[in-house]
């Protein structure tokens, strides 16, 4: 199911430093930015964004997959700066998988910690998850940080478990339950 099946418009989130909104093609150029850094790019499952229309389809075309894709803007800049999603939702068994990146310029403020622990409460009050659960590149040591910030707890070592741009890659997978 996605979220415009169960909502009659998107769920806006808030917190003290970030607004979570529906992404826009108004964003391409604020995404484009952290899409095309290659200190980003290196710890997720997709390409470097070589131009503005890779980062405009991406938007029109990878983003929607998602369940609920949150763009992540900062009240106070006002710019686009990351997403936070559910890659996926299990109705069935109320557990979902939670995904974000952030742009670099924003790196280690605590940003995305805020923004997945809004996320993780929707996850839990409005979809009635019981399981949350995220995964990393074995060397994506931020993002396990975040992970465990958030309260999650390290489940084991998925091997092989990801074919990313022609490698199979090793996750840590993490959960938190209701």
């Amino acid at each position: 199911m996605k979220w415009k099946e169960k909502f009659s418009d998107f769920p806006s989130l808030n917190t003290d430093r970030l607004i979570l909104r529906e992404i826009t093609l108004e964003d391409t150029e604020d995404l484009h930015h952290y899409a095309s850094n290659d200190d980003v790019t290196r710890l997720v499952a997709w390409e470097r964004h070589t131009n503005l229309s890779e980062s405009k389809q991406f938007i029109k075309t990878f983003l929607p997959k998602y369940v609920v894709p949150w763009g992540i803007e900062h009240k106070e800049s006002g710019a686009f700066i990351g997403t936070v999603h559910f890659v996926w939702w299990d109705e069935a068994n109320h557990s979902a998988e939670i995904g974000y990146v952030l742009s670099q310029d924003y790196w280690g403020q605590g940003l995305i910690t805020e923004a997945a622990n809004a996320v993780i409460s929707f996850g839990f009050e409005k979809l009635d998850l019981v399981r949350i659960q995220a995964r990393c590149f074995l060397e994506n040591d931020g993002s396990e940080r975040v992970m465990k910030k958030l309260g999650m707890t390290y489940e084991g070592t998925v091997r092989k478990a990801m074919l990313v741009k022609g490698t199979h890659r090793d996750l840590k997978l993490y959960s938190i339950v209701k």
